[in-house]
């Protein structure tokens, strides 16, 4: 193939070339009426002819997949980076240590402050309010886990808490009586918030909660952007 390409380079090369001496006998031009068709009159010729026009074809085929995969590439890279800048998670607790203590009772649906943080990627989530406000619009897990001990049998026992959207109710737990001494509960909801919405969780009136560990927690993170 070498050979070939370097013959019709050279071909290319003395047909640039114009010789000014005709030689003897040369009485008039020629006649032939192949001469303007390379391909009829050498075919050597026809041959390079037609392999350097596959290799422009094979470098146009290469140079367009190779914008195009440079140009995917570069969008992956800006999908990675949107999603590593919204990352937003967090989970904390209400007490850090081992000591048993009770909170509440407070004035009627206040805010619960867990102030005991384990995650807060992206700190969206403010440990001196309780309150954690969306960055983005999208869909978001929440939970919250509710557990209260009364102290000794016989005693009231208070396990209540209300998961509040923008200071509206989404869903609650409430367990007052005197017949257990210590209850939990669960609540898990998915969400789709707006960019500055806020949710918290509350103490309804009446209500207070007892541990000594980590039972008390406040979770949530981001499933996925809506926008």
């Amino acid at each position: 193939m070498r050979a070939i390409v370097l013959m019709c380079l050279l071909q290319a090369a003395l047909a640039q070339f114009t010789n000014p001496w005709e030689g003897p006998g040369k009485t008039g031009p020629d006649t032939d009426p192949n001469a303007g068709n390379a391909c009829r009159a050498d075919q050597a010729s026809c041959s390079c002819c037609l392999i350097l026009q596959q290799v422009n074809r094979l470098k146009t085929y290469f140079n367009e997949a190779l914008f195009k995969i440079e140009r995917e590439s570069l969008l992956t890279k800006q999908s990675l980076n949107n999603i590593e800048a919204s990352r937003t998670a967090f989970s904390a607790s209400l007490y850090g240590d081992e000591q048993f203590r009770c909170y509440g009772p407070l004035n009627p649906n206040s805010v619960i402050i867990y102030k005991n943080i384990f995650l807060n990627l992206g700190g969206h989530y403010n440990a001196g309010t309780g309150i954690f406000t969306a960055p983005h619009s999208g869909v978001y897990t929440f939970a919250v886990s509710v557990y209260s001990d009364a102290g000794a049998p016989g005693n009231l026992l208070s396990a209540c808490a209300s998961l509040q959207l923008n200071n509206q109710l989404v869903a609650a737990s409430k367990d007052q009586n005197t017949n257990d001494q210590e209850d939990s509960a669960t609540i898990v909801v998915v969400l789709q918030l707006s960019a500055g919405d806020q949710v918290d969780v509350k103490l309804p009136k009446g209500c207070f909660l007892c541990d000594d560990s980590h039972y008390n927690t406040f979770s949530g993170f981001l499933l996925y952007l809506t926008e």
